[in-house]
């Protein structure tokens, strides 16, 4: 009894140091042919592989990984490496693992960032995997953060699609790209300021934006000198560091003529001389008509006056005393009329001169206007045509000053048939 009890102690001895030292000796090499001891081993190690969860020991979610340098980490997992074989998904270019052992490489070659492949700075999030071969069920997923970094710093630059003088003139649009070298750090915002007032038409935030400025016609003002004003331009990119970057550029604006604003302008001062023409010719006809009411009125005076001198002449010659005595007084009476004709329609030289002058002054003003008409809507002289306009249109009406000018409801078409009839014209034409 005593001796069975010592040989089942020494056989639990037995089976604590197989427990302890069967990992690294393999499966049940060193188990002894006992029956009762084989199953008890197996037991036990059914039960710790039952308990066991596939994962990675030396899993590390985060690389950092200098340029021009290399990665080499091998990845362990809790099973045994010829069961499975491991997996990369969304790699940036280059990053790859050794499916047997778990082993990820990577060189940090510059060509890859400097053919823009690779970017510093940048979070590549990596999927990895690890699979059995055996057991489609059996497997693990998981991801790391891989980025690139730099020490030697390159900067990042806008590069315009112009060049660094525009040449444009007022009332042009011009419109132009700003790209960007992108450096270590890429540029993320992008603004522009400048001496004159701009504002671009397009949104200017970020690289490949457009700037588009329609050239107001007010750069360059009429009394200044200089006909050509240059102004300057400047583009600020900023990175995530706050560091940046300056580019300007200068655009030339050359005087131009603001032709909606100036025909608008010539119209409104032709049809002003239009219908000072009008008026004038309202005018002429009125003085016209005193003019020959006058005439009228005197010429009948005149008549009158000649024909009682005559009958006094035929009535002196009857034998009749009584017609004698009339044919003397009918002379007198003549005599007596011509002071009458001078108070009661005297002589207006002042009308007919004052005629004359707008007559004059409306034939300038049409012959002004016929010659000073626009070729276009983009007549080149339409500065010099409007302030000629002007300063004609000025100098009539103030040799006018005196001349009462009148309107009436008479329409244009019948002061145009008056002014222009050949009787009117024959008492005004030189002779």
């Amino acid at each position: 009894m005593l001796k069975h009890t010592a040989t089942q102690k020494n056989l639990e001895r037995l089976l604590f140091l197989l427990m302890i030292f069967l990992p690294l000796f393999g499966k049940s090499q060193l188990i002894t042919d006992t029956t009762g001891l084989q199953t008890k081993i197996d037991s036990t190690l059914n039960a710790q592989k039952a308990d066991s969860v596939l994962r990675i020991k030396n899993f590390s979610p985060f690389f950092s990984v200098h340029v021009d340098s290399t990665l080499d980490y091998q990845f362990i997992s809790n099973k045994d490496p010829r069961e499975y074989y491991w997996y990369l998904r969304n790699a940036p270019v280059g990053v790859r693992i050794n499916k047997d052992n778990g082993t990820l490489f990577f060189k940090a070659d510059k060509s890859y960032f400097l053919s823009g492949k690779l970017k510093y700075d940048y979070k590549y999030k990596v999927e990895m995997g690890l699979q059995n071969l055996d057991d489609p069920e059996d497997h693990l997923d998981t991801t790391f953060t891989l980025v690139f970094f730099n020490t030697d710093i390159i900067p990042s630059r806008i590069k315009p699609t112009v060049g660094e003088d525009v040449v444009a003139s007022e009332g042009d649009t011009i419109s132009f790209k700003l790209q960007c070298e992108e450096g270590s750090f890429p540029i993320e915002y992008i603004t522009y300021l400048s001496d004159f007032p701009i504002n671009s038409l397009t949104r200017v935030a970020q690289c490949g934006d457009t700037f588009t400025w329609a050239i107001p016609y007010d750069v360059i003002a009429d009394n200044d000198n200089e006909k050509v004003k240059t102004v300057p331009v400047r583009f600020i990119g900023v990175n995530k560091w706050m560091e940046h970057d300056t580019t300007v550029v200068n655009i030339l604006v050359k005087q131009s003529i603001n032709y909606p604003f100036r025909n608008i302008a010539f119209n409104k001062i032709y049809a002003e001389i239009q219908k000072y023409i009008v008026e004038l010719k309202s005018t002429f006809r009125i003085l016209d008509q005193q003019i020959h009411h006058t005439k009228k009125a005197r010429t009948a005076f005149d008549l009158t006056s000649a024909s009682t001198a005559l009958g006094g002449t035929i009535f002196s010659s009857m034998p009749s005393q009584g017609s004698k005595t009339t044919g003397q007084i009918l002379p007198s009476v003549g005599v007596a009329l011509v002071p009458v004709k001078e108070a009661v329609a005297p002589n207006k030289s002042d009308v007919q001169n004052s005629a004359t002058l707008v007559r004059s002054d409306i034939k300038r003003l049409e012959y002004l206007l016929s010659d000073n008409i626009l070729v276009g809507d983009k007549d080149p002289e339409v500065v010099h045509k409007t302030q000629k306009l002007s300063d004609e249109l000025n100098q009539v009406q103030l040799q006018l000053i005196d001349v009462p000018v009148v309107e009436d409801s008479t329409s244009s078409k019948e002061l145009d048939r008056y002014f222009n009839d050949p009787r009117v014209n024959k008492k005004y034409r030189l002779h």
